[in-house]
């Protein structure tokens, strides 16, 4: 198990504005976001806690990963000729969610909550480039618990449970309908994978700003398929 808390985060509005494709309105918004930077810059402690876990069993709708049971049709399939996966939580940090930058401003409340994404963005980045380079897994993809209805936001705890004190180490809890606290946090298992898999391509929520990839029906049926 490793815990990453030396992240450097190198963001500016420019890039918080692009990637909230802000357009014709990025003007209004540019001063805002430079000055929310300058204050959260310096406090954000962005946090990464993962472990490299392997396959210990399959079942038909299900796969056993350090001795717990997982239940999903999807998981199976994608782990299906994979031994070593990569669990993860990376969290942006709780230090930004006590501060007092937040000044209930409307305008700033959107800023601050995007340049906290924009944070956690970043953090996950730094998970997938030292996954990459320490352990040349080769092309990943993964997934994450409530990402899909086949991977229920209830196997959270599951999840959790393969790292124990997660407060404790790095500040995350769960809350009773198992989302995570502080809210800027993502937590899923990483796998090498020989396809360019993404849960997007089997979610039909729409409109969904997070999206990443276009639904695909023909994806669909070949994983209801098995």
């Amino acid at each position: 198990m490793e815990i990453l808390d030396d992240i450097a985060i190198n963001l500016d509005a420019k890039t918080v504005i692009e990637r909230l494709h802000l357009g014709e309105r990025a003007a209004s918004f540019a001063s805002v976001f430079d000055e929310l930077l300058q204050k959260a810059l310096p406090i954000a402690k962005p946090k990464i806690l993962f472990k490299v876990s392997f396959i210990e069993g399959r079942s038909e709708d299900g796969v056993c990963i350090d001795g717990v049971e997982f239940q999903s049709s999807i998981l199976r399939q994608n782990l299906e000729k994979v031994e070593r996966v990569f669990p993860y939580i990376v969290t942006a940090g709780r230090e930004l969610d006590d501060s007092a930058i937040d000044t209930g401003d409307v305008m700033q409340k959107y800023c601050f909550d995007a340049i906290k994404e924009c944070i956690l963005e970043e953090a996950y980045l730094r998970l997938e480039s030292h996954v990459r380079d320490t352990y040349q897994p080769g092309t990943m993809a993964h997934m994450n618990p409530g990402s899909l209805n086949d991977w229920p936001i209830s196997q959270q705890p599951l999840l959790f449970s393969l790292f124990g004190d997660v407060e404790g180490l790095i500040g995350v809890k769960l809350t009773a309908s198992n989302l995570m606290d502080p809210i800027k946090s993502v937590s899923g298992i990483q796998f090498p994978t020989e396809v360019d898999f993404k849960s997007c391509k089997l979610c039909t929520r729409h409109p969904c700003v997070k999206r990443r990839a276009p639904y695909d029906p023909e994806l669909a049926m070949q994983y209801k398929k098995g």
